[in-house]
């Protein structure tokens, strides 16, 4: 008798990764690749008529992102078992990964053998994070988080704008986003407002389209 292929779905925007991916996971006679989408939405709308056993999604993606897609589908149905396969490695990306439900999280530099081991155990009910992985979502629980605020004002300066110009964005005193950058600064464990931006953009913590 026939064993049952692992069917999967694959969300990536990039066409030549996506046929790439597929091409070689098709050649194990284990799987089976049964829908391709390049958008977040797609795959949130297509998750049920294709019912797949693996959803291989990427973190950045127009629209919707990878993480968005992630919870759309698991409100849905949360039984879905979703691995990011990504060239987002920051703790903070993969941080939101996990609390969307992702079930696996790999960098998109990662050998076959060890996406078809990651699928494999997605699909027998476990997770699979990479040591590397694992170690920098250990290293996010630890650090103190930025506020909605902070935030936004981090995300300014990483657009080079001066305390002036965030003041007038943000429709407040010039005092208190000073006030912000000093938490900032504080939290992020760094001297300056250049070592914070280079911090929240590696970490993942924001990303500039």
């Amino acid at each position: 008798m026939e064993t049952k292929k692992i069917t999967l779905m694959l969300v990536d925007d990039h066409f030549i990764v996506r046929t790439g991916i597929a091409g070689s996971l098709s050649l194990d006679p284990s799987i089976k690749v049964v829908a391709e989408c390049d958008t977040g939405e797609e795959a949130a709308a297509n998750y049920r008529k294709w019912m797949p056993d693996i959803v291989l999604m990427d973190w950045r993606l127009p629209g919707m992102n990878g993480v968005e897609a992630t919870r759309s589908i698991l409100d849905g149905f949360p039984k879905a078992k979703v691995i990011v396969l990504t060239a987002c490695e920051g703790e903070e990306d993969i941080h939101r990964a996990v609390e969307a439900g992702v079930a696996g999280y790999l960098p998109k530099s990662v050998r076959r053998r060890e996406l078809l081991t990651a699928i494999r155990k997605v699909h027998e009910g476990g997770c699979y994070f990479p040591p590397e992985i694992a170690g920098k979502l250990d290293h996010r629980q630890s650090r103190a988080v930025l506020n909605e605020k902070e935030l936004t004002v981090l995300t300014c300066i990483a657009r080079g704008r001066s305390n002036k110009e965030i003041a007038a964005d943000m429709r407040i005193a010039e005092v208190t986003v000073k006030f912000h950058v000093g938490h900032i600064l504080k939290k992020l464990e760094v001297a300056d407002r250049t070592q914070a931006a280079m911090v929240g953009l590696q970490r993942g913590i924001l990303h500039l389209e």
